[in-house]
């Protein structure tokens, strides 16, 4: 799964995927900022056919906190 939430954070961030790590803060380390944040959930929605809850969304600091939720509610 982290494997997956990395290649699409590179993707969508212009960033080489070798600097991107699970504890990796998406805002203050990969320089992602709010427009980049919700084009990853949406990404990240078609591709695993789920909707994140806004509430849920603001919970995500690290690439961790959205590998984790993605297990948690993968179907």
């Amino acid at each position: 799964m982290f494997e997956k939430v990395r290649t699409i954070l590179a993707k969508q961030l212009r960033l080489d995927p070798s600097v991107i790590e699970p504890s990796s803060k998406i805002k203050k380390d990969l320089g992602a900022d709010s427009l980049d944040i919700l084009q990853l959930l949406m990404k990240i929605e078609d591709e695993y056919g789920i909707v994140i809850p806004d509430e849920s969304l603001a919970k995500f600091n690290t690439v961790a906190d959205v590998v984790e939720y993605l297990e948690a509610h993968e179907k």
